[in-house]
């Protein structure tokens, strides 16, 4: 008898049933920033996101609660910073105090920080300098400080954003030697120097005050090169990888898709986010169609875990049947 795939288009059960491409709320991350202080600040750059003061960050956590995303992604966003970038792992920053506040009343939560020193240095770059250049080495134990002061403010998952060299293995170390082995690493692993972090930089005032990032994040031209970054990560003691951006690096989470055994992440950045926001604001396209597109699209290439400023409206998306 002659195969007719028409007859599962055409029948909308059927449909569903034969889909080979499947998500779920529990596979997605919701970022969140936090200023230090109080209150709620819409972000320009991204439309429909907050900036949320550690006492007002529930209000974004019971929203995603309420669509079946319990996990976060935390980013600090200090109102001071200097060259050393002290509130990344000052006791009582401002991620910390998300942390503590939203682990005694969301115990059942899970809680992943942002471990980077952009958002808190003066300069704006990740790391600690010498004369104008990051130091790589001299930056490794301000990142691992700055994990433990995350695990011990309540963190699951701390993942490191700033792309040092050996920087999952000293905070492997430092976590496990201070009694955190059970927090996990999310390494960065392939982070690309990228133009689709432009809102972003504007939401948590991140931006560079000289030069750029091209020096330790990657050139958007190389495939081996993430290859060799996510089996280094992997071999110094990451847990899970992430690939960022996500739109247009498909090919790479395909290909650290087949070479790790590890469970991957993909980052649908800001400027993915922004784009389809103006795009469906300026009436060109559907954007609630996009998002559903462009989640699915990263499942399909490989990736298990999708972080996304969309993720309440991906997981209502989920629930109604039209992705998922």
């Amino acid at each position: 008898m002659e195969i007719r795939p028409r007859r599962l288009r055409e029948n909308a059960a059927v449909r569903g049933m034969a889909r080979e491409t499947r998500l779920s709320p529990k596979s997605l991350i919701y970022p969140l920033f936090l200023e230090e202080g109080g209150g709620k600040e819409p972000i320009p750059s991204l439309d429909g996101q907050f900036r949320y003061g550690p006492d007002r960050a529930a209000e974004a956590v019971e929203r995603a609660l309420a669509c079946g995303v319990d996990k976060f992604l935390l980013f600090g966003i200090p109102k001071e910073k200097d060259p050393l970038g002290s509130g990344a792992y000052a006791g009582n920053g401002v991620v910390q105090q998300g942390l503590r506040a939203l682990r005694a009343r969301y115990p059942e939560i899970l809680l992943v920080t942002d471990v980077c020193m952009c958002e808190y240095t003066s300069h704006g770059h990740c790391g600690i300098l010498s004369g104008r250049e990051v130091d790589n080495d001299a930056t490794l134990p301000y990142l691992a400080r700055t994990a433990l002061s995350h695990a011990q403010a309540g963190a699951d998952i701390v993942a490191p954003s700033d792309m040092m060299d050996g920087r999952v293995a000293a905070i492997r170390k430092m976590l496990d030697e201070n009694g955190f082995s059970r927090v996990s690493i999310l390494s960065y692993a392939v982070k690309y120097a990228s133009s689709f972090y432009g809102p972003f930089r504007e939401a948590a005032g991140s931006a560079p005050g000289f030069g750029d990032r091209r020096g330790y994040q990657m050139d958007y031209h190389n495939k081996k090169e993430a290859l060799r970054e996510a089996a280094l990560d992997e071999a110094e003691g990451a847990d899970m990888l992430m690939v960022k951006p996500a739109m247009s690096y498909l090919d790479i989470v395909r290909a650290v898709a087949e070479r790790t055994n590890l469970p991957l992440a993909a980052y649908s950045v800001s400027g993915e986010y922004a784009m389809i926001k103006a795009a469906g604001r300026l009436g060109l396209a559907d954007e609630y169609g996009l998002m559903c597109e462009s989640a699915v699209s990263v499942f399909r290439a490989g990736a298990g875990i999708l972080i996304s400023y969309f993720a309440p409206e991906i997981a209502k998306a989920i629930q109604k049947g039209d992705i998922g």
